[in-house]
Protein backbone atom coordinates (compact mmCIF):
# COMPACT_ATOMS: atom_id res chain seq x y z
CA UNK A 1 0.00 0.00 0.00
CA UNK A 2 1.74 3.44 -1.16
CA UNK A 3 1.75 5.83 1.89
CA UNK A 4 1.45 9.85 1.53
CA UNK A 5 1.62 12.73 3.88
CA UNK A 6 -0.57 15.84 2.45
CA UNK A 7 0.32 18.67 4.68
CA UNK A 8 -2.77 21.47 4.80
CA UNK A 9 -4.83 18.60 4.09
CA UNK A 10 -8.05 20.43 5.39
CA UNK A 11 -7.33 23.33 3.02
CA UNK A 12 -9.18 24.11 -0.60
CA UNK A 13 -7.32 21.92 -2.17
CA UNK A 14 -5.86 19.95 0.01
CA UNK A 15 -9.40 18.26 0.56
CA UNK A 16 -9.59 17.67 -2.93
CA UNK A 17 -6.03 15.98 -3.66
CA UNK A 18 -6.61 13.20 -0.32
CA UNK A 19 -10.10 12.81 -2.23
CA UNK A 20 -8.58 12.26 -5.32
CA UNK A 21 -5.86 9.92 -3.70
CA UNK A 22 -8.42 7.74 -1.94
CA UNK A 23 -9.38 7.03 -5.09
CA UNK A 24 -6.57 6.48 -6.58
CA UNK A 25 -5.61 3.50 -3.58
CA UNK A 26 -3.16 6.09 -1.85
CA UNK A 27 -3.41 5.51 2.27
CA UNK A 28 -3.05 8.93 3.08
CA UNK A 29 -1.95 11.10 6.06
CA UNK A 30 -3.25 14.68 6.49
CA UNK A 31 -1.48 17.38 8.53
CA UNK A 32 -3.69 19.77 10.79
CA UNK A 33 -2.38 22.52 13.03
CA UNK A 34 -5.35 22.74 15.64
CA UNK A 35 -7.01 19.85 16.77
CA UNK A 36 -10.96 21.14 15.70
CA UNK A 37 -9.37 21.58 12.24
CA UNK A 38 -9.51 17.62 11.95
CA UNK A 39 -13.28 18.19 11.05
CA UNK A 40 -12.34 19.43 7.96
CA UNK A 41 -10.61 16.39 7.05
CA UNK A 42 -12.04 14.09 4.43
CA UNK A 43 -13.22 10.97 5.77
CA UNK A 44 -10.49 8.30 5.14
CA UNK A 45 -7.68 10.36 6.53
CA UNK A 46 -5.72 9.66 9.09
CA UNK A 47 -5.02 13.37 11.36
CA UNK A 48 -1.39 14.10 11.91
CA UNK A 49 -1.28 17.36 14.34
CA UNK A 50 1.58 19.11 13.36
CA UNK A 51 2.71 22.62 12.52
CA UNK A 52 5.47 23.69 10.23
CA UNK A 53 6.30 26.46 12.33
CA UNK A 54 7.44 24.24 15.09
CA UNK A 55 10.04 21.23 14.69
CA UNK A 56 8.42 18.23 16.86
CA UNK A 57 6.08 16.16 15.32
CA UNK A 58 7.38 15.38 11.73
CA UNK A 59 9.76 12.78 12.39
CA UNK A 60 6.51 10.30 14.10
CA UNK A 61 4.52 11.81 10.79
CA UNK A 62 7.01 11.05 8.39
CA UNK A 63 7.41 7.52 9.42
CA UNK A 64 6.92 4.86 6.74
CA UNK A 65 5.70 7.39 4.38
CA UNK A 66 6.35 6.93 0.55
CA UNK A 67 5.62 10.45 -0.08
CA UNK A 68 5.05 14.36 0.60
CA UNK A 69 2.76 16.51 -1.05
CA UNK A 70 3.55 20.12 1.08
CA UNK A 71 1.04 22.35 0.40
CA UNK A 72 1.03 24.33 3.24
CA UNK A 73 1.78 28.07 2.78
CA UNK A 74 0.88 31.63 3.88
CA UNK A 75 -0.92 33.47 0.82
CA UNK A 76 -1.93 36.42 2.52
CA UNK A 77 -0.77 39.08 5.76
CA UNK A 78 -4.46 40.27 7.12
CA UNK A 79 -5.04 42.68 9.55
CA UNK A 80 -0.77 44.10 10.41
CA UNK A 81 0.12 46.56 8.11
CA UNK A 82 3.26 47.48 10.88
CA UNK A 83 4.80 44.07 10.49
CA UNK A 84 7.57 43.27 7.64
CA UNK A 85 5.13 40.84 5.24
CA UNK A 86 8.45 39.34 3.90
CA UNK A 87 9.45 38.00 7.49
CA UNK A 88 5.55 36.48 8.07
CA UNK A 89 5.95 34.79 4.31
CA UNK A 90 9.06 33.85 5.11
CA UNK A 91 8.42 32.10 8.30
CA UNK A 92 5.77 29.72 6.46
CA UNK A 93 6.88 29.60 3.30
CA UNK A 94 10.39 29.02 3.40
CA UNK A 95 11.58 28.48 6.82
CA UNK A 96 8.63 26.28 7.31
CA UNK A 97 9.58 24.26 3.75
CA UNK A 98 12.91 23.56 4.54
CA UNK A 99 11.48 22.43 8.29
CA UNK A 100 9.90 19.63 6.70
CA UNK A 101 12.24 19.26 3.73
CA UNK A 102 15.06 18.28 6.91
CA UNK A 103 12.54 16.03 8.47
CA UNK A 104 11.77 13.83 4.78
CA UNK A 105 15.49 13.49 4.55
CA UNK A 106 15.89 12.23 8.31
CA UNK A 107 12.94 9.80 7.74
CA UNK A 108 14.06 8.68 4.74
CA UNK A 109 11.25 9.96 2.35
CA UNK A 110 11.61 9.48 -1.44
CA UNK A 111 9.29 11.53 -2.77
CA UNK A 112 8.54 15.12 -1.90
CA UNK A 113 6.25 17.59 -4.20
CA UNK A 114 6.34 20.93 -3.41
CA UNK A 115 3.15 23.23 -4.55
CA UNK A 116 4.55 26.27 -5.57
CA UNK A 117 3.09 29.38 -7.36
CA UNK A 118 3.20 30.69 -11.39
CA UNK A 119 4.16 34.35 -8.89
CA UNK A 120 7.29 32.77 -7.92
CA UNK A 121 8.21 33.68 -11.92
CA UNK A 122 6.45 36.59 -12.42
CA UNK A 123 3.51 38.96 -13.02
CA UNK A 124 4.22 40.73 -15.67
CA UNK A 125 5.29 39.29 -18.86
CA UNK A 126 3.98 40.02 -22.23
CA UNK A 127 3.93 36.33 -23.56
CA UNK A 128 3.30 33.12 -21.09
CA UNK A 129 5.52 31.76 -18.72
CA UNK A 130 6.72 28.81 -19.33
CA UNK A 131 9.42 26.52 -16.95
CA UNK A 132 12.00 28.33 -18.81
CA UNK A 133 11.09 31.68 -18.08
CA UNK A 134 13.45 33.70 -15.76
CA UNK A 135 12.27 34.10 -12.01
CA UNK A 136 11.40 37.68 -11.27
CA UNK A 137 8.35 37.69 -8.33
CA UNK A 138 7.07 40.55 -7.61
CA UNK A 139 5.61 40.88 -4.42
CA UNK A 140 6.32 38.91 -0.85
CA UNK A 141 4.44 36.01 -1.90
CA UNK A 142 6.40 35.18 -4.71
CA UNK A 143 9.52 36.34 -3.31
CA UNK A 144 9.49 33.56 -0.80
CA UNK A 145 7.61 30.70 -2.71
CA UNK A 146 10.53 31.34 -5.68
CA UNK A 147 12.89 30.81 -2.02
CA UNK A 148 10.81 27.93 -1.19
CA UNK A 149 11.24 26.53 -4.43
CA UNK A 150 15.73 27.12 -4.29
CA UNK A 151 15.62 25.10 -0.82
CA UNK A 152 13.84 22.28 -2.33
CA UNK A 153 16.06 21.95 -5.41
CA UNK A 154 19.48 22.88 -3.08
CA UNK A 155 17.95 19.55 -0.55
CA UNK A 156 17.47 17.31 -3.53
CA UNK A 157 20.68 18.13 -4.98
CA UNK A 158 22.35 17.17 -1.55
CA UNK A 159 20.77 14.22 -0.84
CA UNK A 160 18.56 11.38 -2.39
CA UNK A 161 15.29 13.21 -1.95
CA UNK A 162 13.36 12.80 -5.41
CA UNK A 163 11.49 16.35 -5.53
CA UNK A 164 9.16 17.93 -8.07
CA UNK A 165 7.93 21.34 -7.92
CA UNK A 166 4.15 22.60 -9.33
CA UNK A 167 3.32 25.98 -10.23
CA UNK A 168 -0.56 26.88 -10.78
CA UNK A 169 -2.00 30.19 -11.65
CA UNK A 170 -5.36 31.23 -10.21
CA UNK A 171 -6.58 27.65 -8.75
CA UNK A 172 -10.60 27.57 -8.64
CA UNK A 173 -13.22 25.21 -7.85
CA UNK A 174 -15.75 24.38 -4.92
CA UNK A 175 -14.20 25.58 -1.59
CA UNK A 176 -12.51 28.67 -3.53
CA UNK A 177 -11.74 31.87 -1.47
CA UNK A 178 -10.42 35.05 -2.73
CA UNK A 179 -10.88 37.45 -5.91
CA UNK A 180 -12.49 34.44 -8.07
CA UNK A 181 -15.33 34.24 -4.46
CA UNK A 182 -16.09 37.55 -4.89
CA UNK A 183 -16.46 37.34 -8.48
CA UNK A 184 -18.96 34.84 -7.61
CA UNK A 185 -21.06 37.12 -5.44
CA UNK A 186 -20.61 39.93 -7.72
CA UNK A 187 -21.92 38.10 -10.56
CA UNK A 188 -24.51 36.06 -8.35
CA UNK A 189 -26.06 39.11 -6.89
CA UNK A 190 -26.23 41.16 -9.82
CA UNK A 191 -24.02 43.94 -9.07
CA UNK A 192 -22.01 45.83 -11.57
CA UNK A 193 -18.52 45.82 -12.36
CA UNK A 194 -16.25 48.34 -14.34
CA UNK A 195 -15.19 45.96 -16.51
CA UNK A 196 -16.51 47.39 -19.54
CA UNK A 197 -12.72 48.04 -21.14
CA UNK A 198 -11.15 45.35 -19.62
CA UNK A 199 -9.80 42.70 -22.18
CA UNK A 200 -6.80 41.33 -20.39
CA UNK A 201 -6.22 37.63 -20.57
CA UNK A 202 -5.34 34.99 -17.58
CA UNK A 203 -4.57 31.96 -16.69
CA UNK A 204 -6.15 29.54 -14.38
CA UNK A 205 -6.16 26.09 -13.41
CA UNK A 206 -9.25 24.14 -12.14
CA UNK A 207 -8.71 22.18 -8.76
CA UNK A 208 -9.42 18.86 -9.93
CA UNK A 209 -6.85 19.43 -12.93
CA UNK A 210 -4.13 20.58 -10.14
CA UNK A 211 -4.57 17.53 -7.99
CA UNK A 212 -4.90 15.26 -10.92
CA UNK A 213 -1.57 16.46 -12.03
CA UNK A 214 0.14 16.16 -8.04
CA UNK A 215 -1.24 12.32 -8.01
CA UNK A 216 0.71 12.01 -11.52
CA UNK A 217 3.46 13.07 -10.61
CA UNK A 218 3.25 10.87 -7.29
CA UNK A 219 2.91 7.85 -9.96
CA UNK A 220 6.33 8.97 -11.65
CA UNK A 221 9.23 8.65 -9.04
CA UNK A 222 11.54 9.18 -10.98
CA UNK A 223 12.66 12.13 -13.46
CA UNK A 224 14.67 14.51 -14.79
CA UNK A 225 12.44 17.23 -15.10
CA UNK A 226 11.32 18.58 -11.71
CA UNK A 227 9.59 21.67 -12.71
CA UNK A 228 6.30 22.15 -14.05
CA UNK A 229 3.33 24.89 -14.94
CA UNK A 230 -0.18 22.94 -14.42
CA UNK A 231 -3.13 25.04 -16.32
CA UNK A 232 -6.50 24.55 -17.82
CA UNK A 233 -6.31 23.68 -21.48
CA UNK A 234 -7.93 26.05 -24.09
CA UNK A 235 -7.26 30.15 -23.90
CA UNK A 236 -7.03 31.79 -21.06
CA UNK A 237 -9.94 34.25 -20.04
CA UNK A 238 -10.40 37.84 -19.69
CA UNK A 239 -12.11 38.90 -16.26
CA UNK A 240 -14.36 40.72 -17.85
CA UNK A 241 -15.56 36.53 -19.83
CA UNK A 242 -15.18 35.29 -16.65
CA UNK A 243 -17.38 37.03 -14.38
CA UNK A 244 -20.30 36.80 -18.01
CA UNK A 245 -19.87 33.16 -17.92
CA UNK A 246 -20.20 32.55 -14.36
CA UNK A 247 -23.46 34.84 -14.30
CA UNK A 248 -24.52 32.88 -17.34
CA UNK A 249 -23.68 29.63 -15.35
CA UNK A 250 -25.78 31.45 -12.68
CA UNK A 251 -28.46 32.67 -14.53
CA UNK A 252 -27.69 36.06 -14.04
CA UNK A 253 -27.69 39.01 -16.25
CA UNK A 254 -24.04 40.43 -15.66
CA UNK A 255 -23.42 43.93 -16.48
CA UNK A 256 -19.87 45.66 -17.28
CA UNK A 257 -19.59 49.57 -16.59
CA UNK A 258 -16.89 50.52 -19.09
CA UNK A 259 -14.20 52.19 -16.60
CA UNK A 260 -10.75 52.90 -18.77
CA UNK A 261 -8.36 50.30 -16.90
CA UNK A 262 -5.85 53.23 -16.21
CA UNK A 263 -8.50 54.80 -14.06
CA UNK A 264 -9.11 51.23 -12.25
CA UNK A 265 -5.89 51.48 -11.51
CA UNK A 266 -6.10 54.76 -9.73
CA UNK A 267 -9.16 54.01 -7.69
CA UNK A 268 -7.37 50.85 -6.73
CA UNK A 269 -4.27 52.77 -5.39
CA UNK A 270 -6.34 55.50 -3.69
CA UNK A 271 -8.66 52.99 -1.28
CA UNK A 272 -5.45 50.69 -0.98
CA UNK A 273 -6.40 48.10 -2.71
CA UNK A 274 -4.08 48.26 -5.56
CA UNK A 275 -3.23 44.54 -5.72
CA UNK A 276 -6.65 43.44 -6.19
CA UNK A 277 -7.76 45.50 -9.01
CA UNK A 278 -4.11 44.69 -10.48
CA UNK A 279 -5.22 41.04 -10.33
CA UNK A 280 -8.28 41.48 -12.29
CA UNK A 281 -6.82 44.09 -15.11
CA UNK A 282 -3.56 42.86 -15.60
CA UNK A 283 -2.64 39.73 -17.99
CA UNK A 284 -0.78 36.58 -16.93
CA UNK A 285 -0.77 33.75 -19.35
CA UNK A 286 1.13 30.48 -18.39
CA UNK A 287 2.31 27.51 -20.86
CA UNK A 288 1.34 24.48 -19.46
CA UNK A 289 2.93 21.85 -22.28
CA UNK A 290 5.72 20.26 -20.29
CA UNK A 291 3.54 17.96 -17.81
CA UNK A 292 1.73 17.12 -20.99
CA UNK A 293 4.88 15.83 -22.46
CA UNK A 294 7.15 14.58 -20.05
CA UNK A 295 3.86 12.77 -18.42
CA UNK A 296 1.45 12.46 -21.64
CA UNK A 297 -0.96 13.91 -19.40
CA UNK A 298 -3.96 16.16 -19.79
CA UNK A 299 -6.15 17.62 -17.95
CA UNK A 300 -9.21 15.55 -17.25
CA UNK A 301 -11.75 18.51 -16.92
CA UNK A 302 -12.57 21.26 -19.21
CA UNK A 303 -12.70 25.01 -18.29
CA UNK A 304 -16.90 24.62 -18.81
CA UNK A 305 -17.05 21.55 -16.31
CA UNK A 306 -14.62 23.02 -13.91
CA UNK A 307 -16.57 26.78 -13.75
CA UNK A 308 -20.05 24.93 -13.64
CA UNK A 309 -18.89 22.67 -10.74
CA UNK A 310 -17.44 25.63 -9.02
CA UNK A 311 -20.96 27.32 -9.50
CA UNK A 312 -22.74 24.59 -8.45
CA UNK A 313 -21.15 24.47 -5.21
CA UNK A 314 -21.66 28.38 -4.64
CA UNK A 315 -25.17 27.67 -5.45
CA UNK A 316 -25.76 24.78 -3.21
CA UNK A 317 -23.73 26.13 0.02
CA UNK A 318 -22.96 30.48 -0.19
CA UNK A 319 -25.77 31.90 -2.57
CA UNK A 320 -28.99 33.49 -1.40
CA UNK A 321 -30.56 31.68 -4.30
CA UNK A 322 -30.47 28.33 -3.47
CA UNK A 323 -31.52 25.74 -6.29
CA UNK A 324 -34.75 23.78 -5.53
Amino acid sequence: MKRVLVTGANGFIGRRLCTELLRCGWTVRGTVRRPEAQRDLVPGIKPVLVDVTRDDGWLEALSSVDAVVHLVGRTHVLHDRASDPLDAYRSVNVEGTQRVLKACVEAGVPRFIYLSSIKAVGEGAQGPYSEKSPCNPEDAYGITKREAEIAVLEMASKTDLHVSIVRPPLVYGPGVKGNFLRLLRFADRGIPLPLGCTHNARSMVFVGNLTSAIVALLDQPTMTENIFHVVDDGEPMSTKALVSQLGYLLGCKVHHIPVPVPLLRLGGALLGHSGEVIRLVSSLTVSGERIKEVLNWTPPYTVEEGLTETVNWYRTTLSKRKTP
